[in-house]
């Protein structure tokens, strides 16, 4: 029995990891794919390669605490009570990556752990309150920060960068030689390289922080539960997020990367640049990182303020009390085309703002990136109350 009991549990971690790798490629990858910096499937290769390196090095540490801070007793994390946390993280996971809506697999492994946390009446309150503060408040700061950037500071920055998705691949293989050799497409420019460099190296750097962190929610209930040594457990839950990124991660990539909002290779760079940060510094705090929703929201943020960019008239004609003001006015993003001054943008420098923003879209990340988490919290709690009064 014990041995089917681990077997059903492995596979549920396989689930879970699996579901991991499908909601998280696209906030660490999504600008790039969407800027056609890189394909789906070399984001997914690099996300494999990242993941486990995080979830190799630092990602250990993360499996051995995340059972003892929310619970006051680890104990509670026997083998069914594992079996059952995982598999309603997987479940909630599943729902959103169908919808093509990466959701938070720290908010949602959280939410399963905390049901049963209430239900068993272990769970650290204090605890829960400091992290589910820092969830709030990071993704609504990486949405005004894009925000002000896109609404502000975009058509400077993008003057200065300079950087344009040329038609053609950025990189080819040359294989005139013996050996194939990657080489630079026909209109690829040394700052399109450079930038798209940048833009991939952030995506990996998130991919390494997902590891560090995401790897526990597959794997931690069973290596807690003394079940699971902690390297074939963390070969198993990479394996499974691997599967992921390269199945069904493609649907958040198309969601980030494309759905949301129109993502030129500038833009692809300032959103992986202030997600990327404010992941790093809620690391260094000690929070578990929902670098979905930050990245997801700072996708938003700089669509919505590029699409509302506020302009004014620097010149106040003879006799006005105040300026004129127009509001959707946005920089040209062509390579070394000089952002018109604020107050002169003719039409064809005004794009409708459901070029660049989609309310629809918008509404349906928000929407399923808070009952995804959700539906793991009720469903862990009312499942481990019945569970407590009627069997164990």
């Amino acid at each position: 029995m014990p041995e089917a009991l681990l077997i059903v549990g492995l596979l549920v971690a396989v689930f879970v990891g699996y579901n991991i790798g499908g909601s998280t490629t696209g906030p660490a990858f999504g600008p790039a794919v969407g800027a056609g910096v890189i394909s789906k499937a070399t984001a997914a290769a690099l996300m494999s390669v990242f993941f486990f390196v995080g979830a190799w090095t630092i990602g250990r540490r993360v499996v051995d605490t995340l059972g003892s801070d929310l619970v006051g007793d680890p104990g509670v994390f026997t083998l069914e009570a594992s079996i059952v946390v995982l598999l309603f993280i997987g479940l909630a996971l599943f729902v959103g990556n169908y919808a093509g809506v990466p959701a938070s697999t720290s908010m949602t492994a959280v939410g399963s752990i905390a049901g049963l946390g209430v239900a068993t009446g272990e769970l650290q309150w204090t605890v829960m309150g400091e992290i589910v503060t820092w969830w709030i408040v990071a993704p609504v700061v990486g949405f005004w920060v894009s925000g002000v950037i896109g609404r502000y500071v975009y058509p400077t920055l993008n003057k200065w960068v300079a950087l344009h998705s040329t038609e053609g691949a950025l990189v080819e293989v040359d294989r005139s030689g013996a050996i194939p050799r990657p080489v630079r497409g026909p209109n690829t420019s040394d700052k399109e390289i450079a930038g798209a460099t940048v833009v991939v190296f952030i995506g990996c750097v998130m991919a390494f922080s997902s590891g560090t962190s995401n790897v526990a929610n597959a794997i931690a209930p069973l290596v807690g539960s003394g079940e699971l040594e902690m390297n074939p457990g963390i070969v198993i839950g990479c394996v499974a997020v691997a599967i992921g990124a390269f199945t069904i991660a493609r649907r958040t990539l198309d969601t980030l990367g494309n759905d949301i909002t129109d993502l030129p290779l500038t833009a692809a760079i300032v959103v992986a640049t202030v997600s990327s940060a404010i992941v790093v510094a809620l690391s260094l705090l000690g929070i578990p990182a929902s670098f979905v929703v930050i990245a997801t929201m700072s996708i938003i943020g700089l669509g919505w303020g590029r699409a509302t960019r506020s302009v004014t008239v620097s010149e106040v004609r003879k006799g006005e009390e105040s300026p004129r003001v127009s509001v959707g006015a946005l920089a040209a993003d062509e390579p070394g085309e000089a952002a018109p001054e604020i107050g002169e943008e003719g039409p064809e420098d005004i794009p409708q703002a459901s070029d660049l923003f989609d309310p629809e879209t918008t509404g349906r990340v928000i929407l399923m990136q808070n009952v995804v988490p959700l539906l793991s919290t009720v469903g862990a709690y009312a499942a481990f109350t019945v569970l407590y009064t009627f069997w164990w």
